[in-house]
């Protein structure tokens, strides 16, 4: 979380734990607690990757987001790179992809 903060300290960061058994969810309501920037989508049941970005679309759109950005945990990409991508959204671009 301190390497998306860097990157974009003003984000909002949806959390969105599919009912993992490796304590994600825990894990994550520790950061709420640390940061009011982050929130926490709690999902039961474990119905695949697709649904679970689908149900962090549904509520980043709820809650008035103009931009998403969807980030694995795994560091598939740095979040050194956020800024770019962000910018380019708010440049114009309709879809940037890292």
């Amino acid at each position: 979380m301190p390497a998306i903060r860097r990157a974009l300290p003003d984000a909002v960061v949806l959390i969105v734990d599919d009912g993992s058994p490796d304590g994600t969810g825990a894990i994550a309501d520790g950061l709420t607690a640390a940061d009011p920037g982050v929130r926490v989508l709690h999902r039961d049941l474990k119905e695949g990757l697709a649904r679970a970005y689908v149900a962090g679309f549904d509520v980043a759109l709820a809650a008035g987001a103009a931009c998403i950005v969807q980030m694995d945990a795994d560091w598939s990409h740095p979040p050194s790179v956020l800024p770019e991508l962000v910018g380019r959204i708010e440049g114009g671009a309709d879809l940037a992809q890292g």
